[in-house]
């Protein structure tokens, strides 16, 4: 019987004066804690994308987006879940962050210098790095990972 996918809605929160992207690592308490992401949660039933990443970002970071616009949508089979994940950009926000659930943040560039990343994020990483005419190695984010 095929597993069902959990709808995700995930934020690439891009700085203006530098094009930093917003990467926040995973809480204590859930799979793959520690790894790092980019923002976002699941989507709940009678949200749309956008809805479902303002009510994420506020509840989890403390910041109200101003507008999200959809971008890519990926799927990722986790042993946990089988992830859709629905990206948008973001480039205004309002409020300060702050980190609800305990994780870290780290404004970044490609590539990132945090470790571990999370393997759903690896062709978000492609194309964004291929938008800014970067090499993309995807061994130097799975040397990065741990191993076991």
């Amino acid at each position: 019987m095929p597993r069902k996918h959990t709808e995700v809605a995930v934020g690439i929160l891009l700085r203006e004066a530098d094009g930093a992207l917003l990467i926040t690592s995973r809480p204590q308490g859930k799979p793959y804690a520690g790894y790092w992401e980019f923002p976002g949660g699941k989507i709940e039933a009678g949200e749309t994308v956008e809805q479902a990443l303002r009510r994420e970002l506020q509840e989890e970071l403390g910041v109200t987006i101003a507008e999200a616009h959809a971008w890519k949508v990926t799927e990722h089979d986790y042993p946990h879940a089988l992830v859709r994940l629905h990206w948008c950009k973001v480039s205004r926000w309002s409020g300060e962050f702050e980190m609800r659930e305990g994780q870290q943040m780290a404004w970044q560039q490609l590539p990132l210098d945090v470790h571990p990343v999370l393997p759903g994020a690896y062709p978000v990483l492609q194309w964004l790095s291929d938008e800014r005419g970067l090499a993309f190695d995807p061994a130097y984010y799975d040397a990065r990972q741990p191993q076991g």
